[in-house]
């Protein structure tokens, strides 16, 4: 075999950049390999008559040496996958220089910091292909790959299937892809026998080539599906000319050779090539960058709403819905929820239990109680989903929350304009980086890519954060350390607050030579100079507290639906009528009716009330402390000391840094709670609900919460809760990607809305439900994103390949979307060709920012007035999903 020339070690390294292998197949890694395997060949020529033109310019004697330290300098800084970052950290000293700035103290260097962490799950999918220079066609099989748990690592292992030739004479070799247990290993000799043994009285010479390094090339292709899209690196070309110009200056600095002007010609020759490349190279990686960050479409959505929602507003539509043919479906999911037995009927919920007889209520609406809380999902009644949600002004504001099934990088990346300074507060439990959850690493770089993967997160979540919002991460001590400086760096140093201890595990877990008993929670605002204080229920104690609010968001202009009048009478609490109630405040119109209120005061004064209304010694207009209806609903257990009336509550008290209570324990109140509800314990690690009640007791009774790293659904069934007890109007956004979005989360937020006492799975007597209304959808991701993007075969390249955008052109997703309509010459928008189940409301509110007030067939009305008919969509708003 000849030995390589340096100059073929350098097209080798430039053509594993570009990955030039043959491959057919329908995914987003193929689509991107043939992009690149088909412009590495357009462009190589051009590239090699520009180096040419140099060699002449300068010396064909430089020739040797240029190829060199090309080759040098371009595989210090490219994965096996093509993935652009610190490979082999060539200068190391020099690039940790880069920690010390003169306007910064010593900052928190990684090797992966310039990279976006695309996943954090290997998705294996069966391939099809023809490694360029063999002649056999490479099949491998996934179906036997078992769904791992936890995103444990587990090596693979491939083993022989079988080796044939097909009708029109091509060469097939088919392997089966596994996962190892006990250890076992691939056996490359054993498949290269096996393959020539298959055929051995068959006509197949080709068969008889087969080696080991044929099968290794073929292992290492299908691998690179896995890996080429782990990590996209920022700014290429930013950071390849950076590290570039810094192993140069060190290269110079090395030779001993004069630098006479032939000299120095040849290094602006190298250093112009090396420039080109890096150029040419960073286009693909801006274009998988543009991908990356394009705002992504919503789709399959459903939504999961309680029978009493639907029968307050319309109950003749409630009784179809369950008159139709989803109903049956229905049922069955109650059964298997555990929320009713096999003699459940439809016609049990319109029942009235009178006595010991249940009789069907014909006259009036009224649900049977017991029933009035199970969980309606859309999923199973789409042709009367219109009918449900256009029950709802302010459709948005009506939800109880969102739940998406995303990478969280795309979810928080496409909402950011929704809800730019709206969230109150952030809630995340990331995995915790333990060698029993970790995620994948590149090249070992553990902390690393961990520390790319929360850091992609955080920075765009920052924004989403309101001024006086806070970030509250959870975390054990592995990663505790970098954590807090990657955050410091972040929020900035002054807008730390504090790390609070829980003790989550009181029994411990042994753990490097220690038992682990405790969980850090890093406490980061958005800026301190809005946080006026701040304070957590006191577990232990009750005092009795004003029912009348003061400070923040007191005034009826503020709380308008908490302005009323009390009734006192003999030492004990009264309210007026519903009727009543819905008179002093005209919704609509924003006013109030203070005459009718002054008559109100007239009627009950004659009858010996004192009228209680909440206003300060000023005469300002306040508001009370709780909703009329939950007053209503506690009154008889107030306290009225000098015609003011008084509500037993917790006490609250400034955080203190460790929490000891047994209610913070997440085998007690997170696994062992959660396997009562939904009757499996299928998702391991789950927080107890009361560590992020207690954090979210800091805040005020309305305002979103977020949860991106969504796990079991946790912080959702806290903000429910809080709500359940204190009629807050809080609302809950969760975002999470694995299966258990659909097998914890989904039922868990139904179960908990039904009732809230479970026992191994089955709902118990005595429970009281919440009255609930939450959607929930999926994301396009980034593979699919990926997959579909449409690149054409353009045949020449422009004029100045390194300089002059290659993707331009191209159409991406726009040429399934947009049409050029004849008649009118404008731009028709089809949005039902990127997915058959878009949500194109949902989307459409991403792209413009704007909140649903209305949703119908035809159009979205959102809450600033405006409008889009799906039939008259602007380009301009969906341009920035379809065509970057």
């Amino acid at each position: 075999m000849a030995t390589k020339t340096k100059k073929d070690k350098f097209y080798d390294v430039l053509k594993n950049i570009f990955i030039g292998a043959e491959i057919e197949g329908n995914s987003g890694y193929v689509n991107l390999m043939r992009i690149k395997n088909k412009y590495y060949h357009e462009f190589k020529e051009q590239l090699s008559k520009d180096i040419d033109r140099k060699l002449d310019e300068v010396g064909r004697n430089f020739e040797e040496e240029l190829y060199n330290k090309l080759y040098t300098f371009f595989k210090k800084y490219f994965s096996e996958s093509g993935s652009i970052y610190f490979s082999y950290t060539p200068l190391q000293e020099k690039v940790y220089e880069k920690i010390y700035r003169d306007d910064k103290d010593v900052m928190l260097f990684w090797k992966t910091n310039m990279l976006y962490y695309v996943k954090t799950e290997i998705l294996y999918q069966n391939m099809d292909f023809q490694v360029e220079g063999d002649l056999s066609w490479y099949h491998f099989d996934v179906s036997e790959l078992e769904h791992k748990q936890n995103n444990e690592k587990k090596e693979l292992i491939f083993e022989f299937d079988k080796a044939e030739i097909s009708d029109d004479d091509e060469y097939h070799i088919y392997l089966s892809v596994k996962y190892s247990k006990n250890g076992t290993k691939t056996k490359i000799e054993d498949i290269v026998k096996s393959v020539k043994k298959a055929n051995k009285n068959k006509s197949a010479p080709y068969f008889n080539t087969v080696n080991t390094e044929k099968i290794k090339k073929a292992i290492a292709v299908f691998r690179k599906q896995s890996e080429v899209d782990y990590f996209i690196n920022k700014n290429a070309k930013e950071f390849l000319r950076e590290q570039f110009s810094l192993w140069i200056k060190t290269y110079v600095f090395d030779d001993d050779t004069i630098f006479e002007e032939a000299r120095l010609k040849q290094l602006k020759a190298l250093r112009d090539i090396a420039y080109n490349i890096i150029d040419l190279v960073a286009q693909f990686e801006d274009e998988l960058v543009k991908i990356w960050n394009k705002p992504k479409f919503a789709h399959s959505s459903n939504y999961v709403i309680t029978l009493d929602k639907i029968a307050e507003k319309d109950f003749d539509l409630l009784k179809r819905i369950l008159a139709s043919k989803g109903a049956k479906e229905q049922i069955k999911e109650w059964q298997e929820l555990g929320m009713c037995d096999d003699k459940f009927k439809i016609d049990d919920i319109f029942a009235k239990e009178k006595s010991d007889e249940i009789e069907f209520e014909k006259d009036n609406n009224l649900l049977n109680p017991k029933w009035q809380y199970l969980p309606l999902d859309t999923k199973y009644f789409k042709e009367f989903e219109y009918d449900i949600i256009t029950l709802f002004d302010d459709l948005d504001n009506q939800l109880e929350g969102i739940i998406a099934k995303s990478d969280n990088y795309q979810f928080i990346n496409t909402i950011r304009h929704k809800y730019y300074k709206k969230i109150q507060a952030i809630y995340i439990d990331p995995p915790f980086n333990t060698n029993s959850s970790p995620i994948i690493y590149v090249n070992n770089y553990k902390h690393s890519s961990w520390l790319s993967l929360i850091d992609n997160r955080v920075e765009k979540s920052l924004f989403l954060l309101k001024d006086n919002g806070i970030n509250i991460v959870a975390i054990d001590d592995v990663e505790l350390r970098y954590l807090t400086t990657l955050l410091d760096n972040r929020f900035g140093k002054e807008n730390y607050i504090t790390t609070i201890t829980t003790e989550a595990n009181p029994q411990g877990r042994v753990s490097d030579l220690v038992s682990k008993t405790t969980e850090f929670h890093i406490l980061h605002c958005k800026d301190k100079n809005h946080i006026k204080g701040l304070s957590v229920v006191k577990l232990s104690e009750k005092k009795p507290t004003s029912l009348k609010r003061t400070g923040t968001n007191s005034r009826r202009e503020e709380r308008p639906n908490r302005y009323y009048p009390i009734l006192l009478k003999d030492d004990k609490v009264s309210m007026i009528t519903d009727e009543e109630y819905s008179k002093i405040y005209n919704k609509e119109n924003k006013v109030f009716d203070d005459n009718f209120i002054e008559r109100l005061r007239t009627k009950y004064e004659g009858l010996g009330y004192y009228f209680l209304l909440p206003i300060k010694d000023d005469g300002t207009k306040l508001v009370w402390q709780r909703v009329f209806e939950r007053v209503k609903k506690e009154c008889n257990n107030y306290i009225i000391k000098d015609n003011m009336v008084y509500t037993p509550s917790f006490d609250v008290e400034i955080p203190k840094t460790l929490w000891k209570e047994a209610l913070f324990s997440n085998p007690e109140y997170g696994s062992e709670y959660l396997k009562h509800i939904l009757g499996h314990n299928e998702f391991e690690t789950p927080k107890s609900f009361y560590t992020v009640k207690q954090f979210f007791s800091m805040f005020d009774d309305s305002g979103f919460y977020m949860d991106y790293f969504g796990g079991s659904g946790t912080t959702a069934e806290a903000v429910i809760k809080m709500n359940q007890e204190d009629y807050g109007d809080r609302k809950f956004i969760l975002c999470e990607l694995g299966d258990h979005f659909d097998t914890v989360i989904i039922p868990r937020l139904k179960k908990i809305s039904f009732t809230d006492k479970w026992k191994d799975g089955k709902a118990q007597e005595g429970g009281t439900g919440y009255s609930n209304f939450f959607k929930y959808y999926e994301l396009e991701q980034y593979e699919e994103a990926l997959r579909k993007a449409k690149y054409e075969d353009k045949g020449a390249l422009p004029k100045d390949i390194y300089h002059q955008y290659i993707f331009f052109k191209d159409l991406k997703l726009a040429d399934e979307v947009a049409k050029l309509d004849d008649e009118s010459r404008s731009i028709k928008i089809d949005l039902t060709k990127l997915h058959d189940n878009i949500d194109i409301p949902e989307t459409l509110s991403f792209l413009t920012g704007k909140f649903i007030k209305q949703i119908f067939k035809d159009k979205v009305v959102f809450t600033d007035g405006s409008e889009i008919e799906y039939a008259n969509i602007d380009y301009k708003i969906i341009k920035p999903l379809i065509w970057w």
